[in-house]
């Protein structure tokens, strides 16, 4: 099995992670590349302020209330296309109603975003997808992100190009 492409990504501060998630809208928002995100880490490590930066940026995503979904599992953000914002944290052991929620997005050619995505069994990955591992740093945040399937290869390889100055070599 060939290995999927990686990128880290040196996250400063708040406005770093911001601005990757509007590089993400961007990118995700070209159907060509629109792959969905997994997002691994600890609280606060980052994971709904990226939300907030992809959202906001797209049509739409001044409606867009972008708060962690904990106790409803997903919010749908109004925006074009669609973000469908799923969190985890509550329930890792799983719940059938994400699975539903995916079907759903799939069908609406959603952005999908999971936070806690470790709890996500894996027959539920999407196929193209960029995984986020969040990993402390000495100062601010490290992104370690990986790729699978054609759009999210093409969505990694976009944001390469459109980030050099977070790439972490």
């Amino acid at each position: 099995m060939a290995s999927s492409p990686t990128l880290s990504l040196r996250l400063p501060d708040e406005a770093a992670t911001l601005a990757l998630g509007r590089a993400l809208a961007a990118i995700l928002a070209d159907a060509a590349r629109r792959a969905s995100l997994l997002l691994r880490g600890d609280l606060g490590s980052g994971k709904t302020t990226l939300v907030r930066g992809l959202a906001g940026a797209l049509p739409g995503g001044d409606d867009a209330e972008v708060a962690s979904p904990s106790f409803n599992i997903v919010n749908v953000y109004p925006t074009r296309p669609e973000v469908f914002h799923v969190d985890l944290y509550r329930i890792p052991g799983g719940d059938p109603s994400v699975e539903e929620h995916l079907e759903a997005a799939a069908e609406n050619d959603a952005i999908v975003v999971v936070e806690w995505a470790e709890h996500l069994p894996r027959d539920m990955h999407p196929p193209h997808r960029l995984e986020c591992d969040w990993l402390p740093a000495a100062s601010g945040r490290l992104c370690r992100m990986s790729a699978s399937g054609e759009r999210g290869c093409a969505a990694l390889a976009a944001l390469a190009a459109v980030c050099p100055d977070l790439v972490d070599d």
